[in-house]
């Protein structure tokens, strides 16, 4: 088994919410998931903890290319480093204007402080992974698996029995319960089913998860996600049937969720946690549109 590198980017001052990857390989390590550029200077140290630098850091893998486990690849670029990413994913690390201001229009003036900023990756250096492929590395050799369900263009990375998840196994914090990453524009129900049963079908003897870390009980971990990704998207189909306003309905939605953190003995500092990991009222509109999506016969 190779060194695998856990480095907690501490993402708003706060452990255990954000996490990157270091492997380390007979051709240099490989970095799985950057976070996003606020966090860039804990991803540096947590590297030369690990006695590499920056520079040396020639090959990226992202799960997705969502702000907080991609927004610092551009850095890595523009060191000559080449990133590994979905085909689908792929035009918008080169041209992230678009990626930006659909952000920008859920997090409004809170970008800054939370992603800090995205620049273009020129295309030379993104490299599209198609579904099953396999990249070797020295003594190591990763497969990609195309892993939809959360975001169209979501890959999990499998190296020997590992598999680097980022959010299709979920979020999971502080040995809390698992719960699932439901933003727009992407959720779709049935497809991350399918994935889950994609990594089942791997037989996985470990889950590294980017909220937060290495997880074991893996049959377990993955049907307790099932049944929450049921339960929150049921919850939300009478509200859409009544057409409600999406801000009528976060406050319910984020009080629903933390109830079901502290029923199951989550503390009040880890439910902040899982918010900053996972903020609720995002996924009052991914799943809102999921069903819009399903009503239309689009999905």
């Amino acid at each position: 088994m190779q060194q695998i590198h856990l480095i907690d980017l501490r993402f708003l001052d706060t452990a255990e919410a954000i996490a990157s990857f270091l492997i380390e390989t007979s051709a240099g390590p490989i970095l799985i998931e950057t976070g996003p550029r606020t966090t860039f200077d804990q991803l540096k140290s947590g590297i030369e903890k690990t006695g590499y630098q920056i520079e040396d850091i020639q090959h990226i893998f992202l799960s997705h290319i969502h702000f907080d486990h991609a927004g610092a690849a551009w850095e890595f670029a523009n060191k000559g480093a080449k990133i590994y990413v979905h085909p689908l994913g792929l035009p918008h690390l080169n041209s992230p204007e678009k990626l930006w201001n659909s952000a920008a229009q859920i997090y409004g003036d809170d970008m800054d402080r939370l992603w800090g900023k995205m620049e273009p990756i020129d295309n030379s250096l993104l490299y599209g992974v198609s579904h099953e492929e396999f990249l070797e590395f020295g003594d190591v050799t990763f497969q990609a698996l195309h892993t939809p369900g959360h975001a169209v263009h979501h890959i999990a990375w499998k190296l020997d029995d590992v598999i680097f998840t980022g959010d299709v196994a979920g979020v999971k914090i502080n040995n809390g319960p698992v719960v699932p990453p439901c933003p727009p524009p992407d959720i779709h129900i049935e497809d991350w089913k399918k994935s889950i049963a994609l990594i089942k079908s791997q037989h996985p003897k470990a889950l590294y998860l980017t909220h937060f870390g290495l997880v074991t009980d893996i049959e377990n971990h993955l049907e307790n996600l099932e049944l929450i990704l049921d339960d929150w998207a049921n919850w939300m189909k009478p509200y859409f049937d009544q057409d409600k306003n999406p801000q009528e309905i976060i406050p319910a939605f984020m009080e629903y969720t933390k109830s079901q953190l502290t029923a199951k003995g989550v503390s009040t500092e880890t439910i902040k946690i899982y918010e900053y990991a996972n903020p609720s009222w995002m996924s009052v509109a991914g799943l809102l549109r999921y069903w819009k999506l399903k009503s239309q016969g689009r999905i």
